[in-house]
């Protein structure tokens, strides 16, 4: 009898939970209310599958929560982006991004444009090359069978005009040296805000690109060198507001998780102009990742900026 009474109420209870409860007399509620418990507690520990873990923090650390750097050969563009930004979460230099799609400075794009991050015709390419170091040795090795022959010419010719000759080698010399490997330096550099460095620079693959430097919300951040604002904005997910400025054709320097950006792309700016306010957004606290890349590759800001007095 008490079995069918409580088959009854706990239907009665699907419907109307606070009504079945109040209804029951004192005995009966507590049996009742000891059963409807139990039922819960067993639903919970026979489940089969992990419960969701829900993450206490809003933001977890940068290096754990930026999961957009580019792969592939191929890249749409979407709004808000710009060819250095592009090239700063693809972590290689923006001119061999410019050279692969014949993009000129100031490396105008727009939303929609596919780009290439890599050669299409990386195998042609190798075999080109292949093919171009045989015929460098073939060329060696002809030159080497030739150059008894040509000594006899320049011989003769050095009796004729041996200091024009010698002035064309000279010359020649001076031409073939390459000069786009030296770097560009940067006169001077300075700490973008006064703070405690609360995570310093890794070069582990998951590691923190850059310093982060803890401070107050509203707190001046200043430019690090001299130079050009080539990205402003907030479409590079975990960055929050970053600011991206070009020194030269070598060096970057990165501000980001900004309260408010203060300045512009394509505006010039000196070593110390305030250049945004320290904040937070995608970042679990108030701080200021900074980094520095030398040819679209990270490096260690400690190694350039002046050492903390």
């Amino acid at each position: 009898m008490r079995i069918k009474i409580f088959k009854r109420k706990f239907v009665e209870y699907k419907n109307n939970p606070k009504r079945t409860v109040i209804a029951l007399t004192r005995p009966y509620r507590d049996i009742f209310c000891y059963i409807i418990i139990s039922s819960v507690l067993f639903g919970c520990s026979s489940r089969e599958t992990p419960a969701p873990v829900v993450g206490i923090s809003s933001s977890a650390p940068l290096k754990d929560r930026v999961k957009n750097s580019i792969q592939g050969a191929e890249y749409t563009v979407k709004k808000g982006e710009t060819l250095y930004s592009i090239s700063w979460r693809a972590n290689t230099d923006v001119r061999h991004i410019a050279k692969l799609n014949n993009i000129s400075p100031p490396y105008r794009i727009f939303p929609g444009q596919k780009i290439l991050l890599t050669s299409k015709n990386s195998k042609k390419s190798s075999k080109a090359s292949h093919s171009k170091t045989l015929t460098k040795n073939s060329t060696n090795n002809s030159t080497l069978t030739s150059e008894k022959g040509s000594k006899k010419v320049l011989a003769s010719s050095k009796k004729q005009a041996y200091g024009k000759n010698v002035r064309v080698q000279k010359t020649s010399k001076k031409v073939a040296k390459p000069s786009a490997k030296f770097s560009q330096k940067v006169k001077r550099w300075q700490w973008p805000v006064k703070g405690k460095v609360i995570e310093y620079f890794s070069n582990q693959v998951q590691g923190n690109k850059g310093l982060n430097i803890a401070g107050r919300r509203g707190t001046n951040i200043k430019a690090a060198a001299e130079g050009k604002v080539v990205y402003a904005g907030n479409a590079l997910r975990g960055y929050g507001k970053l600011i991206i400025i070009k020194h030269n054709d070598d060096y970057l320097s990165a501000y980001a998780h900004n309260d408010r950006i203060l300045v512009k792309e394509q505006q010039k700016v000196n070593s110390g102009d305030v250049i945004a306010k320290m904040g937070n957004t995608d970042a679990d606290q108030v701080m200021l990742h900074f980094e520095i890349r030398f040819r679209g590759k990270s490096v260690n800001p400690l190694k350039y900026l002046p050492k903390k007095q």
